[in-house]
Protein backbone atom coordinates (compact mmCIF):
# COMPACT_ATOMS: atom_id res chain seq x y z
CA UNK A 1 0.00 0.00 0.00
CA UNK A 2 1.30 3.38 -0.57
CA UNK A 3 1.28 6.33 1.37
CA UNK A 4 -1.25 8.25 -0.50
CA UNK A 5 -3.31 5.26 -0.45
CA UNK A 6 -3.10 5.05 3.61
CA UNK A 7 -3.48 8.52 4.60
CA UNK A 8 -6.59 8.81 1.45
CA UNK A 9 -8.60 6.17 3.50
CA UNK A 10 -7.97 8.03 6.42
CA UNK A 11 -9.88 10.60 5.40
CA UNK A 12 -12.61 8.35 4.58
CA UNK A 13 -12.77 7.29 8.17
CA UNK A 14 -10.87 4.26 7.14
CA UNK A 15 -8.02 2.53 8.65
CA UNK A 16 -5.98 0.17 6.56
CA UNK A 17 -4.95 -2.46 9.47
CA UNK A 18 -2.30 -5.71 9.14
CA UNK A 19 -2.73 -8.90 10.27
CA UNK A 20 0.94 -10.31 10.87
CA UNK A 21 1.78 -11.31 14.45
CA UNK A 22 5.39 -9.91 16.41
CA UNK A 23 7.42 -13.15 16.48
CA UNK A 24 7.49 -14.38 19.92
CA UNK A 25 11.31 -14.00 20.12
CA UNK A 26 11.10 -10.39 20.22
CA UNK A 27 7.55 -9.39 22.02
CA UNK A 28 8.86 -5.71 23.08
CA UNK A 29 9.20 -4.27 19.56
CA UNK A 30 8.39 -5.06 15.88
CA UNK A 31 10.04 -3.59 13.02
CA UNK A 32 6.84 -3.65 11.12
CA UNK A 33 3.04 -2.52 12.20
CA UNK A 34 0.91 -5.70 13.57
CA UNK A 35 -1.69 -6.60 14.94
CA UNK A 36 -0.92 -5.64 18.53
CA UNK A 37 0.00 -2.14 17.20
CA UNK A 38 -3.18 -2.25 15.45
CA UNK A 39 -4.99 -3.16 18.61
CA UNK A 40 -3.42 -1.33 21.30
CA UNK A 41 -1.63 1.35 19.27
CA UNK A 42 -4.38 2.57 16.96
CA UNK A 43 -7.68 1.43 18.40
CA UNK A 44 -8.32 2.80 21.96
CA UNK A 45 -7.57 6.62 19.57
CA UNK A 46 -10.01 5.61 17.37
CA UNK A 47 -12.69 5.17 20.34
CA UNK A 48 -11.20 8.84 21.64
CA UNK A 49 -13.11 11.39 19.11
CA UNK A 50 -10.03 13.84 19.55
CA UNK A 51 -7.56 11.30 18.55
CA UNK A 52 -10.14 10.01 14.89
CA UNK A 53 -10.74 13.82 14.03
CA UNK A 54 -6.59 14.08 14.41
CA UNK A 55 -6.26 11.36 12.65
CA UNK A 56 -8.91 12.44 9.67
CA UNK A 57 -7.36 15.82 8.95
CA UNK A 58 -4.27 14.47 7.94
CA UNK A 59 -6.11 12.17 5.95
CA UNK A 60 -8.35 14.93 4.43
CA UNK A 61 -5.15 17.33 3.79
CA UNK A 62 -3.53 14.17 1.44
CA UNK A 63 -6.42 14.11 -0.88
CA UNK A 64 -4.76 16.36 -3.51
CA UNK A 65 -1.80 17.03 -2.32
CA UNK A 66 1.40 17.22 -4.59
CA UNK A 67 4.23 14.41 -3.63
CA UNK A 68 5.94 16.65 -1.45
CA UNK A 69 3.39 17.32 0.22
CA UNK A 70 2.54 13.81 0.93
CA UNK A 71 5.80 12.79 1.81
CA UNK A 72 5.64 15.96 4.53
CA UNK A 73 2.39 14.69 5.87
CA UNK A 74 3.48 11.06 6.11
CA UNK A 75 6.05 12.28 8.17
CA UNK A 76 3.89 14.11 10.65
CA UNK A 77 1.45 11.22 10.94
CA UNK A 78 4.72 9.55 11.90
CA UNK A 79 6.02 12.03 14.53
CA UNK A 80 2.50 12.56 15.74
CA UNK A 81 0.34 9.53 15.37
CA UNK A 82 2.86 6.89 15.45
CA UNK A 83 5.61 8.82 17.75
CA UNK A 84 3.83 11.74 19.12
CA UNK A 85 5.03 12.75 22.95
CA UNK A 86 3.55 15.22 24.77
CA UNK A 87 4.06 17.21 28.12
CA UNK A 88 1.61 16.90 31.12
CA UNK A 89 -0.04 19.49 33.35
CA UNK A 90 3.66 18.99 35.25
CA UNK A 91 5.85 19.32 32.36
CA UNK A 92 6.40 15.68 31.92
CA UNK A 93 7.05 13.78 29.08
CA UNK A 94 4.12 11.52 28.06
CA UNK A 95 3.80 9.11 24.83
CA UNK A 96 0.38 8.99 23.09
CA UNK A 97 1.79 7.41 19.72
CA UNK A 98 0.75 4.24 18.77
CA UNK A 99 4.05 2.76 17.87
CA UNK A 100 5.36 4.13 21.34
CA UNK A 101 2.09 2.31 23.10
CA UNK A 102 2.12 -1.06 21.52
CA UNK A 103 5.84 -1.57 22.12
CA UNK A 104 6.63 -1.67 25.86
CA UNK A 105 10.69 -1.81 24.75
CA UNK A 106 9.82 1.50 22.63
CA UNK A 107 7.58 3.23 25.59
CA UNK A 108 10.59 2.64 28.27
CA UNK A 109 12.95 4.04 25.43
CA UNK A 110 11.20 7.43 24.91
CA UNK A 111 11.69 7.74 28.83
CA UNK A 112 15.58 7.91 28.68
CA UNK A 113 17.96 10.62 27.80
CA UNK A 114 19.39 8.36 24.57
CA UNK A 115 16.71 9.78 22.09
CA UNK A 116 16.95 13.82 21.23
CA UNK A 117 13.70 15.55 21.97
CA UNK A 118 12.74 18.78 20.03
CA UNK A 119 9.28 21.04 20.45
CA UNK A 120 6.33 19.96 17.86
CA UNK A 121 7.40 21.74 14.80
CA UNK A 122 5.84 20.44 11.92
CA UNK A 123 7.09 23.02 9.18
CA UNK A 124 11.08 21.81 10.89
CA UNK A 125 9.31 17.81 10.68
CA UNK A 126 8.04 18.91 6.49
CA UNK A 127 11.71 20.26 5.72
CA UNK A 128 14.16 18.35 7.64
CA UNK A 129 12.03 15.02 8.96
CA UNK A 130 10.47 13.14 6.23
CA UNK A 131 12.91 10.26 6.08
CA UNK A 132 12.66 9.02 9.40
CA UNK A 133 13.76 5.01 10.64
CA UNK A 134 10.62 2.96 10.31
CA UNK A 135 12.88 -0.73 11.96
CA UNK A 136 14.21 1.12 14.74
CA UNK A 137 13.90 2.84 18.05
CA UNK A 138 13.30 6.54 17.06
CA UNK A 139 16.52 8.74 17.34
CA UNK A 140 13.90 11.93 17.62
CA UNK A 141 10.80 12.60 19.12
CA UNK A 142 8.98 15.86 18.82
CA UNK A 143 7.68 16.80 21.88
CA UNK A 144 4.12 19.21 21.92
CA UNK A 145 3.03 21.65 25.08
CA UNK A 146 -0.28 19.43 25.40
CA UNK A 147 -1.98 17.40 22.55
CA UNK A 148 -4.46 20.33 21.90
CA UNK A 149 -1.27 21.87 21.19
CA UNK A 150 -0.65 19.12 18.93
CA UNK A 151 -3.93 19.20 17.35
CA UNK A 152 -4.12 23.02 16.78
CA UNK A 153 -0.10 22.73 15.19
CA UNK A 154 -1.60 19.82 12.79
CA UNK A 155 -4.65 21.37 11.53
CA UNK A 156 -2.97 24.75 10.98
CA UNK A 157 -0.59 22.96 9.33
CA UNK A 158 -3.11 21.35 6.89
CA UNK A 159 -5.12 24.52 6.43
CA UNK A 160 -1.94 25.71 4.90
CA UNK A 161 -1.13 22.82 2.23
CA UNK A 162 -1.85 24.23 -1.54
CA UNK A 163 -3.87 22.19 -3.38
CA UNK A 164 -6.15 22.35 -6.08
CA UNK A 165 -9.58 21.28 -3.94
CA UNK A 166 -10.64 21.97 -0.65
CA UNK A 167 -12.31 19.37 1.21
CA UNK A 168 -14.59 18.58 3.96
CA UNK A 169 -16.21 15.80 5.73
CA UNK A 170 -20.12 15.80 5.96
CA UNK A 171 -20.72 14.12 9.59
CA UNK A 172 -24.61 14.01 8.51
CA UNK A 173 -23.98 12.05 5.60
CA UNK A 174 -20.98 10.70 5.90
CA UNK A 175 -19.09 12.04 2.89
CA UNK A 176 -16.31 13.59 1.58
CA UNK A 177 -17.20 17.38 -0.34
CA UNK A 178 -15.16 18.56 -2.40
CA UNK A 179 -14.73 22.50 -2.96
CA UNK A 180 -13.14 23.52 -6.20
CA UNK A 181 -13.88 27.22 -5.64
CA UNK A 182 -9.71 27.70 -4.16
CA UNK A 183 -9.96 30.64 -2.30
CA UNK A 184 -6.87 32.57 -0.53
CA UNK A 185 -6.77 32.17 3.14
CA UNK A 186 -7.51 35.78 3.18
CA UNK A 187 -10.99 35.46 1.36
CA UNK A 188 -11.79 33.11 3.57
CA UNK A 189 -11.52 34.99 6.34
CA UNK A 190 -12.22 38.56 5.48
CA UNK A 191 -14.07 38.72 2.73
CA UNK A 192 -13.75 38.87 -0.57
CA UNK A 193 -10.58 41.26 -1.37
CA UNK A 194 -11.59 43.45 -3.81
Amino acid sequence: MTQREFLNGLGFKIFHSTQYIRHHATPEYTPEPDIIHELIGHAPMFAHQDFADFSQAIGLASLGASEVELKRLAALYWFTIEFGMCLDKDGNKKAYGAGIMSSFGELAYCQTDVPEFLPLDPYLIGEKYVDFPISTMQPTYFVAESFNDAKNKIYSYCDNIPRPFNVSYNVKNKTIEVDRKIKTRAETIDGPLF
